[in-house]
């Protein structure tokens, strides 16, 4: 069954709408626009948590709604509603009827049609009973106090999406996705006398809870959660200052979305107010630094078959060779810059409004052996994993805290350090980057950004990185 077929079910037969209806509407609310959309929305989602030996919480959700924009010029109007009624919709057709009010727009056209699908549209939720959740976490927290006896508390937690959505645009132009979703989260407390550390490891992506199950699986979320936690607790304090900073691979790439991703979306540089606005064709990085964002990496949290515009997710080249080539875009976006949509405009949900988000951004990999990176530095910072983080888009200053790092003294990776932050400047690391390792992986799939009060699922990813010159906040030497 097509997706289009499929969403007409929960839409049309389920929901009792009138698609010819709603097409008509759409085509009266949009006369004179320059863009806009029906947004259809349906979803499930359930969050199980077990902590201190019990099940804490357990909540499944089923929401529906509508979103319906209208785009003239640099506006927007937009009406949502969780009433799945032809009389609802009319009346949001009437609000948004405002904003283009005496505009003589013509409407874009639609995206173009894909014929591919990158994850199956399978609802996890009806894959595996409320006891074999329970029954998975049970075993976790008995698998982690087992491994150590100096494990203190262990917090698990699953949760399962399932997002079923249908796109009409004027002249009845339509498209569809069915998006799964499931993430698994481990915590490890470990102690030792008074002091207590942490670990954190979690997996995910656009695939069913069978994988989750597997005892492999979860057994080695546990074992690196365990081992981050008494990393932790043999740690020392972090040193302050400037100095070289290597960036293990994969997950440290959520500093490169924070620091340089965001910065690179359609709607900051068409508003001149990202660092790298008007620096298009320019070297904003070292030779060797190649950015991508790529929503078409199958079963990827950060993929979409369709962003929620409609248009077929991409692999766009961000930053070629140093030089950026290149913004992420959403339509209204895209069409004010006189560029091409890439497939990223994205929404938490139909009463969000569609903007330029990142889906799985990450560095191609370099030439360089990782070993060979760390033994290049005498004294530095090595790190492997990264916390919360905060960036300036305007200016490109960011702040990270890391969870696990280590001291690289004469080129050997020394002494676990504590309460280690990066201090910088986007723009100014992506020049500072000496070395690039054969080494790229992407995160295991448990990336949330936040943008404008919306969130979303991401992906990111990188190899092995050399930084000359970085600010460490910790502990003064």
């Amino acid at each position: 069954m097509s997706q289009i077929a499929a969403t007409d079910e929960l839409f049309f037969d389920r929901a009792g709408l009138d698609r010819r209806s709603l097409e008509t509407i759409v085509d009266e609310a949009l006369v004179g626009a320059d863009d806009g959309e029906l947004f259809l929305e349906y979803c499930q989602s359930e969050a199980l948590s077990f902590d201190d030996g019990r099940l804490k919480s357990a909540s499944f959700n089923t929401s529906q709604g509508f979103g319906l924009r209208a785009v003239a010029g640099e506006a927007a109007g937009y009406a949502h509603a969780s009433e799945l009624s032809e009389a609802a919709i009319r009346r949001a057709a009437e609000t948004v009827k405002t904003v283009h009010a005496g505009h003589g727009g013509t409407m874009a056209a639609a995206p173009s049609g894909t014929n591919q699908v990158l994850y199956s549209d399978i609802n996890p939720l009806g894959e595996a009973p409320f006891e074999a959740k329970v029954q998975l976490l049970s075993e976790i927290d008995a698998y982690a106090r087992g491994k150590d006896p100096r494990v203190r508390q262990v917090s698990a937690s699953i949760a399962g999406n399932w997002q079923a959505v249908q796109i009409i645009r004027a002249g009845g132009e339509r498209s569809a996705d069915i998006r799964p979703l499931v993430r698994l989260n481990v915590t490890v407390v470990v102690g030792a006398g008074d002091r207590m550390e942490s670990g954190s490891y979690g997996s995910g992506g656009r695939i069913a809870y069978d994988r989750l199950l597997e005892p492999d699986t979860w057994r080695a979320a546990v074992d690196e959660a365990l081992r981050q936690a008494l990393v932790n607790l043999g740690s020392v304090a972090a040193p302050a200052g400037e100095m070289q900073v290597v960036l293990g691979p994969g997950w440290p790439g959520i500093l490169l979305h924070e620091a340089i991703g965001h910065g690179l979306e359609g709607d900051f540089n068409r508003k001149k107010t990202s660092a790298f606005a008007g620096l298009m064709g320019e070297r904003v990085a070292a030779p060797g630094v190649t950015v991508i964002d790529d929503g078409t990496i199958a079963d990827r949290r950060g993929s979409l078959t369709i962003d929620d515009e409609g248009t077929p997710s991409q692999y766009t080249t961000l930053i070629e060779d140093g030089v950026l080539i290149g913004y992420m875009q959403d339509r209204q976006n895209a069409r004010l810059m006189g560029m091409k949509a890439t497939g990223n405009g994205r929404r938490q949900s139909y009463a969000h409004i569609p903007m330029p988000r990142m889906t799985n951004t990450y560095m191609l990999a370099g030439d360089k052996d990782p070993a060979e990176i760390l033994a290049s530095v005498d004294r530095g910072l090595y790190a492997v994993n990264f916390g919360g983080g905060q960036v300036d888009i305007t200016s490109g200053k960011f702040v990270f805290s890391c969870t696990e790092a280590y001291l690289i003294e004469g080129g050997k990776i020394g002494p676990a350090v504590k309460g280690a932050t990066l201090i910088g400047n986007g723009p100014d690391v992506l020049t500072k980057i000496s070395m690039i390792g054969s080494d790229m992986k992407l995160d295991p799939g448990i990336g949330t950004c936040g943008k404008e009060g919306q969130a979303v699922p991401v992906g990111v990813g990188q190899p092995t990185l050399l930084i000359d010159g970085m600010t460490v906040g910790g502990t003064a030497a």
